[in-house]
């Protein structure tokens, strides 16, 4: 499945892209999945989004899809259809914190 993923400013750069970027997930399509197609096309990005060792999303990172966020869902739970479809994008953003 050729998955959309839409990545904050700082992670482009990183990756050395200029937009979202197209991957090909092997079924199912999960959030763990999109993630290790991810780390394995853009290796500069590996700890960025989650622990190296631990695979934990990082704290400041989330994930939205079809206007819901998914940051809190199973790594291993399958993304929305509309994602699958190719119609709506996985997006990654950088959370902020702050006073």
């Amino acid at each position: 499945m050729i998955i959309r993923v839409t990545l904050p400013t700082h992670l482009r750069t990183l990756a050395q892209v200029t937009g979202a970027v197209d991957l090909d997930v092997p079924e199912p399509v999960t959030q763990r999945a999109i993630l290790d197609a991810l780390e394995a096309a853009y290796p500069m990005l590996r700890g960025t989004i989650r622990d190296i060792s631990t695979h934990e999303r990082r704290a400041f990172v989330r994930f939205f899809a079809c206007g819901e966020d998914l940051s809190h869902e199973p790594p291993d739970a399958s993304v929305p259809d509309d994602v699958v479809k190719g119609k709506e994008p996985f997006r990654i953003i950088g959370a902020m914190a702050g006073g």
